[in-house]
């Protein structure tokens, strides 16, 4: 009888990054023109990449790849939290909060697997730099890409088919300003151990796999770099590698404490800086790390605002 009495919950409320009122426009207005830049940013570096014929390379196809990734990342969570700073209604529907998780985990395990295939490229390109253009030929750039792309949407689809096995009837309120998963498992009716237990092994397999690969390649690519007697090459070198490993420092830093280490228990607050810098801070940055320093990416748009 009490299971009968119990209503299943097909509607969820999402909390606000803040509890002050008067902080909400302010707010607003800060994360949207940091959605505007990022939306910019990386919309910008693919095009760029697409008009430029000097881009046309593999490790400019990977980077357009990324920036792609980027975009989804944040347009999965920055526009329905934009929304709730100005809203009193802070609701979100069962199948809207699959999509926006599904989106979400689909873009963040693809750059796990963009970020090692870029890794590979650095690796070709210093250590054996006479057969680069024949290892790394457009063909092997696209399927290594398009498996990216796939792992990702097929670990995302596991995850999302999973959740509809749980049912929701006591609380529907997410500690969280997105549909974040582990969030979901709290309030769920349904024991989610299961849940929590592939969440962690895919994950932490994902991670730990694709952050070794790098690990292995920048190990070699040092090594390489060490061997060069040409000081203005170590310099070339060490400048090409060193925006990849900033943005795979701040990518694994934060995934590693958001999913591998749940059992930590950080403060809520922690806990949501880290999903934002994540979510909206990471994307903001990536177009910034990879285009400042690089000369060919300058040069490609002081060539196309001449034109």
């Amino acid at each position: 009888m009490a299971g009968e009495n119990e209503t299943l919950l097909t509607e969820f409320v999402l909390m606000r990054l803040t509890d002050h009122p008067a902080l909400e426009i302010p707010l607003f207005l800060v994360f949207l023109v940091i959605y505007l830049i990022t939306m910019v940013g990386n919309l910008g570096l693919i095009v760029l990449i697409w008009k430029d014929p000097h881009l046309h390379t593999p490790m400019y196809l990977f980077l357009g790849s990324l920036a792609f990734a980027d975009v989804c990342t944040s347009s999965s969570v920055a526009p329905k939290m934009l929304m709730n700073f100005l809203s009193n209604n802070h609701m979100i529907s069962k199948f809207e909060c699959m999509t926006q998780f599904y989106f979400f985990g689909s873009s963040a395990t693809t750059e796990c697997f963009l970020l090692v295939v870029m890794a590979y490229d650095r690796y070709v390109a210093i250590c054996n730099p006479l057969l680069y253009l024949g290892v790394m030929s457009n063909c092997l750039c696209i399927q290594m890409i398009s498996v990216s792309y796939v792992t990702g949407f097929l670990h995302s689809m596991i995850h999302v088919t999973l959740l509809f096995r749980l049912t929701f009837c006591r609380s529907n309120i997410i500690q969280y300003f997105y549909c974040e998963i582990l969030q979901l498992f709290k309030i769920s009716c349904t024991d989610p151990t299961v849940n929590t237990f592939l969440v962690v092994i895919f994950s932490a397999f994902i991670q730990v796999f694709t952050f070794l690969s790098i690990i292995i390649s920048y190990t070699r690519v040092l090594f390489a770099i060490l061997k060069k007697k040409s000081e203005k090459g170590k310099s070339k070198a060490f400048s090409t590698c060193s925006a990849h490993l900033l943005s795979v420092s701040l990518f694994y830093g934060t995934l590693f404490f958001m999913y591998v280490c749940p059992g930590s228990e950080p403060a809520e607050s922690q806990d949501k800086m880290y999903s934002l810098f994540y979510t909206i801070i990471i994307p903001l940055l990536n177009p910034f790390i990879y285009s400042l320093r690089n000369k060919e990416v300058t040069g490609a748009l002081r060539r196309r605002i001449n034109k």
